[in-house]
């Protein structure tokens, strides 16, 4: 997916692997991460997962204490244009509808803008920060 969009070089993704699979397996086993891979046979052609964030109640949510985050949407090229992400991050949608967590967030991608705000989702205001000191 990020090789793709080309938003990091090899060494950066090969690095992001390394850590992923521990991460993933510790938010599996914990239940905050729930996650889809769709198949054509025994191919994975598309992929999208939810993760529960603490949050601080919000006027969004005045009584909640957990976002829901939508990542790694992906369909490989030569299956898109099927409903297969509206599908994914339905599921996502379901998935914090039986948690009970009303507000969900993601980031889109320019080609993903479509899909999610035909799901409901509106882009906001949010900005972000990262330190860019070794340590």
């Amino acid at each position: 997916m990020f090789s793709d969009a080309h938003d990091a070089g090899e060494p950066v993704l090969a690095e992001m692997s390394r850590h992923f699979e521990p991460w993933l397996k510790r938010m599996l086993a914990n239940g905050r991460y729930t996650g889809w891979i769709t198949t054509d046979g025994d191919r994975p052609v598309a992929s999208a997962g939810f993760m529960i964030l603490d949050w601080a109640p919000h006027f969004l949510d005045p009584a909640g204490e957990y976002r829901g985050y939508v990542l790694n949407v992906y369909v490989i090229p030569d299956y898109r244009r099927r409903g297969l992400a509206r599908a994914l991050v339905q599921l996502c949608l379901d998935e914090a509808r039986s948690r009970k967590i009303r507000v969900v967030a993601l980031h889109a991608s320019s080609a993903g803008r479509p899909v999610y705000e035909g799901l409901g989702f509106r882009a906001t205001s949010e900005m972000y920060f990262v330190d860019g000191t070794d340590g």
